[in-house]
């Protein structure tokens, strides 16, 4: 076996299950999971009737790079969602599809990655797993730019030395911050491509809650359009990475795309013509429907919403947290370690979510994730008013 598969740590929902084994419940009430950021709200109807209209097509192999008219509805989405201009963004040259971000955002550092050159990747601290999956195993190492209340939630460009930028290869940030719904302005957006210009790093940007937002006139700008407005016209060392789970409610439809830089995106589609991961014809027709519709996603964003107004307005005298700008996660303090609150409330009231320090690692004498707790806010209105109910009536029995 590949010896740095034992570098890997166990997945957070792994550690959640070894926390809450034993576990006795004590009370009777159904269960309410707010530790996975799964959707739960109905998948979009024209999605739905495109899948069944083509469900004949799977009688043949779908193209590695995607149908034509998926990477130009992708385009056309990008030049508009992100004020692009038109014919900015070549659907032949800067757009390839990929099955959901997950298994891109992975296998992105196998193919960037040369790991003869002792090469870092950096990444966020709390993170996504993945990104440090990906970099242990591609023979890179892990370094990690802790994310706290001190510093806004977004990544301290400053705190790294040239020392640090010189063994770099990559660098992921998640933009809206999973799981504290930060965003990073244009302003910095820009200042972190200056540096990867200047160094010669590669972005990975994962734009994944994009479309999850607070204030309707006033969505997370991307590093495409940081790009673009620095006059880097062909987005070079730019490499973002989206999808419909969370935008569109269909985590399991697998549906995504990368784009960017394109000499980056030839050679990773390259690598993907070995890799396999291509999606099917009637994955990639319902995203074309997906990807050319906003009615679905504005009225995503208004449960999101209402959601959580009422979850906070119900905590308000209970539990201080700020809601964040986007994202559908809250990530407030607890009374206490992270992984007590998390076992009792499961205990008491049935409830599952995340302990913060499952998405972190020590660092810098730290762990910003520890005494926090993940709650993703997916279920749905009645259910998240529910859970702030009955987390309510803990947090008074503390």
């Amino acid at each position: 076996m590949n010896p740095r598969l034992s570098n890997l740590h166990p997945y957070p929902f792994e550690k959640l299950k070894q926390l809450k084994q034993g576990v006795k419940l004590q009370t009777d009430l159904h269960h309410i999971a707010l530790s996975i950021g799964e959707p739960q709200h109905p998948m979009p109807e024209l999605i739905r009737h495109v899948l069944v209209e083509q469900i004949g097509e799977l009688t043949r192999y779908p193209p590695i790079l995607g149908l034509p008219e998926l990477r130009e509805a992708i385009s056309r989405w990008l030049e508009t969602r992100f004020l692009l201009g038109p014919a900015s963004v070549d659907p032949e040259r800067h757009i390839l599809p990929v099955s959901g971000t997950r298994e891109a955002l992975f296998s992105f550092a196998q193919a960037l990655i040369n790991s003869s050159e002792n090469p870092l990747v950096l990444m966020p601290n709390p993170f996504y797993q993945i990104y440090e999956g990906a970099a242990l195993l591609a023979g890179a190492e892990p370094r990690y730019l802790d994310m706290t209340a001190e510093n806004h939630f977004l990544p301290d460009l400053d705190s790294v030395t040239d020392d640090v930028w010189k063994r770099c290869s990559l660098i992921y940030i998640c933009n809206p911050g999973n799981p504290t719904g930060a965003v990073m302005d244009l302003y910095q957006l820009k200042k972190l491509i200056g540096l990867a210009l200047r160094h010669q790093v590669v972005i990975a940007c994962d734009e994944c809650y994009s479309e999850i937002y607070r204030n309707e006139n006033n969505p997370p700008p991307g590093l495409l359009q940081a790009a673009r407005e620095m006059g880097n016209d062909q987005f070079e060392n730019c490499v973002v990475f989206n999808s419909l789970s969370k935008r569109s409610n269909v985590p399991g439809l697998r549906s995504g795309f990368v784009a960017g830089d394109p000499g980056i995106i030839r050679q990773y589609a390259r690598y993907r013509s070995y890799h396999g991961c291509t999606m099917p014809l009637p994955t990639q027709k319902a995203s074309i429907a997906a990807w050319s519709d906003e009615n679905h996603v504005r009225k995503n964003r208004a449960l999101y919403r209402q959601k959580f107004l009422e979850f906070a307005g119900i905590l308000a005298d209970s539990w201080s947290f700020e809601t964040p700008e986007a994202g559908f996660y809250l990530w407030p303090k607890t009374p206490g370690p992270d992984t007590d609150f998390a076992r009792e409330l499961f205990a008491r009231q049935n409830i599952s979510v995340l302990p913060g320090r499952f998405l972190s690692r020590d660092s810098n004498g730290l762990n910003p994730g520890k005494n926090r707790v993940r709650i993703a806010l997916v279920q749905p209105l009645d259910e998240c008013v529910n859970a702030a109910q009955r987390i309510r009536n803990h947090l008074q029995t503390l």
